[in-house]
C-alpha cells in the first residue's frame, strides 16, 4: 500500500539535494579528510571551508548576512538561547526583565520564558488571540513596559497557519527599543522570509521542517547584538554557541536552503496552497466539519490546515487514517501521560479536542489528495456510525 505523509509541518522527507550532501560528507568524514573546522591543518581548513558555505547559503534563504547565521541543533534550542540571552542582556542594563508573548506560541517559547524571567524577578505577559489565532495587537503594544526584555511572535501558527502581524509588532518594537524574537519555524522554507529587510532582533527556525536534515536549527541575531549564549565552554560559532559544529548534518541543511532558490521557492509555495485549499474543500464538505484559523488564504501559510471533526475523537480518525496509508497529525499535543488538549487551539477559544492537522510538502502530490479523499469521509461516517 502506497503511504501518504500529510504531515510536513513535523517533519519533512529529506529533499535529494540534503540527502546527497550528507553521502558525500559522511564519506569524507569515514575517511578521515574533515577534521575540526577551528584549526588550521588542511582537515580542519576543508571543514571551515564547506561550513562557511553553508552559513552563506543559509543566510541567502533567509535574506539574511552570513555573520547574522547561528547553527544550532533545531529551533527549540534556538529559542531557548535567544530567551536566555535577551534576559541576561536586561540583567546585564540592571532591568528585571518581562517578558510578552502571545498565547499560541510553541512550548519551546512559552517554557523558555516561564523559566528564565521569573528566575531573575520577571514575570511573562501572555497576550491572547482572537478566533483564528490572531494575536490581539492593541494588547500586546500595551504590555510592553520598559522592563520588558523580549517580546515573542511566530510567524505563523503551527497547528492552524495563521499568519501574525510580524512586521507591525517588529516596526513598534524598534521604536521602544525593545528586542523581538520572531519563531519562523513553520515559514522558512515555504515562504520568503528576509530577515533583514523586517528588521527583528532575532529569528528561530529548524532545519528538519522543510526538507533538511533532523538535528539542524538556526538561530540569526542581528547584526551588532552580542548576547550571552545559552552554552557554554568554548568558542565556537564566533563564541556565540559552545560545542563543536554538526558538520555532516548543516552541509546538508546548507544544500536543502541552497536548492530552494527564489523561483523554487515560489513554485512550491503554489504548490502547497494549491494542495492545501483542496483538503480544505473536501474535508469542510464532510457534514459538522469546520476549518480552524484565518478563512481567508492570503491570511495563512500555504501548508497546513487544521480541522474541528465533530462527534468523533481525533485519534480513532488519525489511526483509520493511517490504516489507509496517510499520515495525519491531531491539533493535541502528545505528552508523555497521553493525549492533552492543544492551549493553541484552547487561547482560541475552540473546541481543543476535535482537530486534525493536514500538512504538505516539497514532494507532496494531488494523489495524496486523492487518498485522503477517497478515506477521510467514510473513517469520519464509520466512528459516528458506532458512537451511536
Amino acid at each position: 500500500m502506497p503511504r501518504h505523509l500529510l504531515d510536513h509541518a513535523s517533519l519533512s522527507p529529506l529533499r535529494p539535494e540534503a540527502a546527497e550532501a550528507l553521502d558525500v560528507w559522511n564519506d569524507l568524514a569515514a575517511r578521515g579528510e574533515i577534521g575540526d573546522p577551528s584549526r588550521i591543518h588542511a582537515e580542519g581548513m576543508r571543514a571551515r571551508a564547506a561550513l562557511e558555505q553553508a552559513r552563506e547559503q543559509v543566510a541567502d534563504l533567509i535574506g539574511a548576512r552570513p555573520r547574522e547565521i547561528i547553527f544550532t541543533s533545531d529551533a527549540s534550542e534556538s529559542v531557548t538561547a535567544a530567551t536566555w540571552g535577551a534576559v541576561r542582556h536586561a540583567v546585564e542594563r540592571g532591568i528585571t526583565p518581562s517578558i510578552v508573548l502571545a498565547a499560541m506560541e510553541q512550548a519551546s517559547v512559552r517554557d523558555s520564558s516561564a523559566q528564565f524571567a521569573p528566575a531573575f524577578g520577571g514575570e511573562v505577559v501572555t497576550i491572547g488571540v482572537d478566533r483564528v489565532g490572531r494575536v490581539d495587537l492593541e494588547a500586546m503594544f500595551a504590555a510592553i513596559t520598559p522592563t520588558t526584555a523580549l517580546v515573542h511572535l511566530q510567524w505563523g501558527n503551527h497547528e492552524v497557519g495563521t499568519l501574525q502581524p510580524v512586521a507591525a509588532v517588529v516596526d513598534r518594537c524598534r521604536e521602544l527599543e525593545v528586542l523581538v524574537h520572531i519563531d519562523a519555524s513553520q515559514a522558512v522554507g515555504r515562504v520568503p522570509v528576509g530577515f533583514d529587510a523586517l528588521g527583528a532582533d532575532l529569528l528561530s527556525f529548524s532545519g528538519h521542517l522543510f526538507g533538511a536534515p533532523s538535528g539542524t536549527g538556526v538561530l540569526a541575531v542581528r547584526r551588532g547584538l552580542r548576547l550571552e549564549p545559552l552554552l557554554q565552554g568554548s568558542a565556537q560559532e564566533r563564541g556565540r554557541r559552545s560545542g563543536l559544529e554538526a558538520l555532516v548534518p548543516i552541509m546538508g541543511l546548507g544544500a536543502a536552503a541552497a536548492a530552494l532558490d527564489p523561483l523554487r521557492l515560489q513554485r512550491e509555495e503554489q504548490q502547497s496552497r494549491a494542495l492545501i485549499t483542496s483538503i480544505i474543500n473536501l474535508a469542510t464538505a464532510i457534514d459538522d466539519v469546520e476549518l480552524l484559523g484565518d478563512p481567508d488564504i492570503e491570511g495563512r501559510l500555504p501548508h497546513l490546515a487544521c480541522v474541528a471533526v465533530g462527534g468523533v475523537e481525533p485519534q480513532a480518525v488519525l489511526l483509520g487514517l493511517d490504516q489507509a496509508g496517510i499520515a495525519a497529525h491531531s491539533g493535541s499535543a502528545c505528552a508523555s501521560e497521553g493525549i492533552e488538549p492543544s492551549p493553541v487551539l484552547a487561547a482560541m477559544g475552540v473546541d481543543a479536542e476535535r482537530s486534525l492537522r493536514f500538512s504538505v510538502g516539497w514532494n507532496s502530490s494531488g494523489a495524496d489528495v486523492v487518498a485522503l479523499r477517497t478515506h477521510l469521509a467514510p473513517i469520519i461516517a464509520g466512528l459516528r456510525a458506532l458512537a451511536g
